[in-house]
């Protein structure tokens, strides 16, 4: 029978508290926080491995996520606890705990011509949820986070990005290891940059591409700038200067899937 916790200053709750709230937690543990059935479902469905579930029975019955969890712990959650947790403002009663995985740069695998995403230290965790949400869209062979300014696990981001941290290739890594793999793999490098004359749907995206972007206050650095092959811009008809950097690297991606007539293959 699971057991049932029902006061908020339960060890395991403060423990998941911290995982919540503090990377370094959840790096120490080696374990992801997940809120919700969906985001949940993604990374079952990709291979991660359930550690433990949490459920409140007043909110999620049985058949809404046994079929998920296999022989995972389950453990249930009052409903006031559940609500100390609850990082959501409508929830399903389920938060997971999952092993996470820590993709090098050299596992990542490619297709004949990779489209990738490549973020500069990008430091809102809503932005590369978003981000990571349009590379499984467009079905992207990875994304590449380089000196990353927030965990890529952070619940922010499996929020924002409805779980697809766990559905593409994550690469958390160096300026100089994504920069020496474009190299090694001969991806042709595109830097989104402000100061840039060249419109972005002029070029030709049907060959292996990466679109490099930067951070959302400041945009790309000069060594960013000066190793890519082009630098491009999307032409702005308002009194705003660019658009959010999620926004952005969704009308690059698209651009090129356009031009790649939707094709994965």
């Amino acid at each position: 029978m699971s057991e049932l916790i029902t006061s908020p200053q339960n060890p395991r709750i403060k423990n998941l508290l911290m995982l919540q709230q503090k990377s370094r937690e959840r790096r120490k543990q080696n374990l992801v926080v997940v809120e919700g059935l969906r985001e949940t479902a993604i990374a079952v469905g990709n291979g991660f491995r359930i550690t433990e579930f949490f459920v409140c029975p007043e909110i999620s019955a049985p058949a809404d996520y046994m079929p998920l969890i296999g022989k995972a712990k389950v453990t249930e959650l009052s409903a006031a606890v559940f609500e100390k947790l609850a990082y959501r403002e409508s929830s399903d009663g389920c938060i997971a705990l999952f092993e996470p995985r820590w993709l090098k740069i050299g596992e990542v695998k490619l297709r004949p011509d990779p489209l990738v995403v490549i973020l500069e230290s990008v430091e809102k965790p809503g932005n590369l949820g978003a981000i990571l949400r349009t590379a499984d869209a467009a079905g992207l062979d990875a994304v590449i986070v380089c000196d990353p300014l927030t965990d890529i696990y952070n619940p922010n981001v499996i929020r924002s990005g409805v779980g697809c941290v766990f559905s593409n290739q994550v690469v958390a890594c160096s300026t100089e290891e994504a920069q020496q793999w474009l190299k090694e793999k001969g991806i042709r490098s595109y830097a989104a940059e402000l100061k840039a004359s060249s419109q972005y749907h002029l070029h030709n995206y049907k060959g292996p591409t990466a679109f490099v972007m930067g951070t959302e206050a400041d945009g790309l650095t000069q060594k960013w700038i000066d190793f890519c092959d082009e630098r491009i811009i999307i032409p702005m008809l308002g009194s705003i200067d660019s658009l959010n950097v999620s926004v952005s690297a969704a009308v690059l991606v698209f651009e090129a899937m356009r031009q790649r007539e939707f094709s994965v293959v």
